[in-house]
């Protein structure tokens, strides 16, 4: 569509691949929430003959595509799954070099969110990070708690299970009595506040969900992807998007509701 198109106009070319896509999308069907299993930085490291830490460096660039994509689509809400409470299993160096990326992608891209109007937030038992990853973290919630255009969750240290488990442990510790109903478990969950995502996308081919955001993706679109992260760029990101679009969503039922009722 022609608006669609107007706000990629700095950074697509007309003839592309992404601005095909582009014409064809429904600005009125944008998912209001996409989760990303950002998996494969390894993998195309070793393709290349790198260290596996390169792999996360050439990530960056793509967290980068698809936060700006998710703004210009007008997608409210953004989360990246970036480090598992398991991946503290991987060798001390490769951990290291991740929170030293965290650290400077948070200093460096703090401006662009301020800019766009992003609010940032991270999501799992982050008070078990290094104190110096808990304060950039601290420090980049504080300064853009009040940006509303959209917001950007990044999960680490996360596990959908041990997020069960401290949701659980909280209803106890507030004294909450059985039956405990739906709505009084999600907003003991990490995201709450936050929409069920629309739409999951995984990198890699991979056909997991690797223990991320296990209740509230039940109803969501998966998409999977062959392509690795590094290299999951704009083209791929609006693929995912139109795929969904064509999807139909029955919520267990006969017909798909409106798109309204799903927000």
């Amino acid at each position: 569509m022609a608006d669609l198109l107007e706000n990629f106009k700095d950074v697509v070319d007309p003839g592309s691949r992404e601005a095909e896509i582009l014409d064809r999308l429904d600005a009125e069907k944008m998912p209001n929430h996409v989760a990303i299993i950002m998996d494969g930085n390894g993998r195309w490291a070793k393709q290349r003959g790198l260290r596996r830490v390169e792999g996360h460096k050439a990530g960056i660039d793509s967290v980068r595509v698809a936060v700006e994509y998710s703004a210009r689509l007008q997608v409210s809400n953004l989360t990246l799954y970036a480090f598992s409470a398991e991946n503290w299993k991987r060798p001390a160096e490769e951990v290291n070099t991740l929170w030293s990326l965290l650290r400077t992608y948070l200093r460096r891209e703090l401006g662009t969110l301020q800019k766009h109007d992003i609010c940032f937030r991270a999501i799992g038992r982050t008070q078990d990070l290094p104190d110096s990853v808990q304060e950039e973290l601290a420090k980049a919630e504080r300064e853009t708690r009040n940006n509303t255009r959209m917001n950007l969750v990044i999960a680490l240290n996360y596990s959908g299970r041990l997020e069960l488990v401290d949701a659980v442990n909280s209803l106890l510790t507030e004294g909450i009595k059985a039956p405990v109903s739906e709505s009084e478990i999600s907003r003991h969950l990490y995201t709450a506040g936050l929409p069920d995502p629309d739409l999951l996308i995984r990198t890699s081919g991979e056909m997991r969900i690797s223990n991320f955001l296990l209740w509230q993706i039940a109803y969501s679109e998966i998409f999977v992807s062959e392509v690795l992260w590094p290299d999951f760029r704009g083209q791929y990101f609006l693929e995912a998007i139109l795929e969904f679009q064509r999807r139909e969503r029955r919520y267990g039922g006969i017909k798909s509701p409106s798109y309204q009722n799903t927000q």
